[in-house]
């Protein structure tokens, strides 16, 4: 099993360059699904659950072709099945985006229940309601759902979403570009990820307007066609990367990065003492020098709030500045099993139900600890980066689905970082 050892590297200094987004690429993989025809994506990052969305797309019988890096072209001629592999199911908890897809397209999807980080219950009601008020037929059973459209195909209906779910959003909007008629989704999720897919399949020949905002309005077409397309940087991998920054009292430039995503990080970074500035292709970030870095509380909610994806490293920087602060959770209702492993490093955070109390200016130490999810994981490298000792991180494969060449990029830095494959 591989493992990552972090020691105490000093200020982090340089460049890094920002990926394509995780959480993009996989629902802009999924949308290849709607068409016949071939769609080419490029800036794909090498992640673990792209490689999983790649075997997830030929087990429907397309056609994959990634032998140009960074570039995955997909010809969906002709679905063999509309059957989920329940191993790959199991791997990624995106497996549920190929379901609007091959309900719009084929008329019936069936989904085992999904896996992925267990960082909350995260239920696929919210889909299959919207999938219901387009007219289909939903058969819930106890390890997978059977979703079929009437007669008629899919008809376009107003859905109000109970809460902005982001997978929710995309699963309905990919339903509803080939259903008849207009759908207008209420309280969609706005995050860029939701823009990204839209721009894809408008440009495969869908009618969306008002992506990005809380009412997205489709009205359907009879048939998408082909389409190339370059998926967002990263934005949790941008933050991430402006915490190291932070956290080391370095100097990085976080090239590629698009500062709207990330306003809320660069605001609380601001408030702690550290200077962010944007420049032409991307955010300067220094937190060097004598300067004093003070305590801020965050609150996580949807975007464009604070990013639950950030609150985990967030939460290690603030262990190393002046003063208490307070973390408050509003989105996943288990997001803090991190607290215990940056406690074995001496963090002394204390958590009742969705708040944590971080007392700052803790002299971390190295421990042995998990990767409990994927940014929970980007959480211990960052601790590790200013403890004491050696930091021995396992179960890195959550890190390794989120992040493209973590420990080559933070080598580049400057870190002391390596992984060891063991046996």
């Amino acid at each position: 099993m591989s493992k990552i050892f972090v020691n105490n590297s000093g200020p982090l200094m340089g460049e890094v360059e920002i990926s394509g987004a995780k959480n993009a690429v996989l629902p802009l993989m999924a949308a290849t699904l709607l068409t016949a025809d071939e769609c080419v994506i490029e800036s794909v990052p090498d992640l673990a659950d792209v490689s999983v969305m790649k075997k997830m797309l030929a087990s429907y019988g397309a056609q994959v072709d990634d032998s140009e890096p960074g570039v995955v072209k997909v010809k969906a001629e002709n679905i063999t099945t509309v059957e989920g592999d329940p191993e790959l199911v199991q791997e990624m908890r995106a497996s549920t985006m190929a379901m609007g897809p091959l309900l719009a397209r084929c008329g019936r999807v069936v989904q085992p229940m999904p896996g992925g980080c267990t960082i909350g219950k995260r239920p696929i009601d919210l889909h299959l309601k919207g999938f219901r008020s387009l007219g289909a037929k939903v058969i819930e059973e106890e390890d997978r759902v059977i979703i079929e459209a009437g007669p008629e195909g899919l008809k376009g209906d107003a859905i109000y979403l109970d809460f902005p779910s982001v997978g929710a959003t995309e699963n309905i909007l990919m339903a509803a570009v080939l259903a008849k008629g207009t759908t207008i989704i209420e309280n969609a999720a706005k995050e860029p990820e939701i823009v990204d897919l839209a721009n894809l399949l408008n440009k495969m020949g869908a009618k969306i307007k008002s992506a990005g905002t809380d009412m997205i309005r489709i009205e359907g077409v009879e048939r998408l066609s082909g389409a190339i397309h370059g998926v967002i940087p990263d934005r949790i991998e941008a933050g991430t990367f402006m915490l190291a920054a932070a956290i080391t009292r370095g100097k990085v430039h976080v090239k590629n990065a698009i500062p709207g995503h990330v306003r809320p990080i660069i605001s609380k970074l601001k408030e702690s003492g550290v200077t962010v500035e944007l420049t032409d292709d991307g955010i300067f970030v220094d937190a060097s020098g004598d300067r004093e870095l003070v305590a801020t509380d965050i609150k996580t909610l949807p975007y464009p709030g604070f990013p639950t994806d950030i609150q985990s490293p967030f939460m290690a920087f603030l262990t190393t500045v002046k003063g208490k602060s307070v973390c408050r959770e509003t989105v996943f209702e288990n997001r803090f099993m991190h607290v215990v492993e940056l406690n074995r490093m001496g963090a002394d955070i204390t958590t009742e139900n969705r708040e944590a109390i971080i007392p700052g200016g803790k002299k971390l130490h190295g421990a042995k600890v998990r990767a409990t999810d994927l940014r929970a994981g980007a959480a211990m490298i960052l601790a590790g980066l200013v403890a004491t000792g050696t930091t021995e991180i396992s179960e890195i494969y959550h890190i390794e689905r989120g992040y493209e060449n973590v420990v080559k990029k933070f080598k580049a830095l400057g870190a002391d970082i390596v992984k060891v494959d063991e046996d």
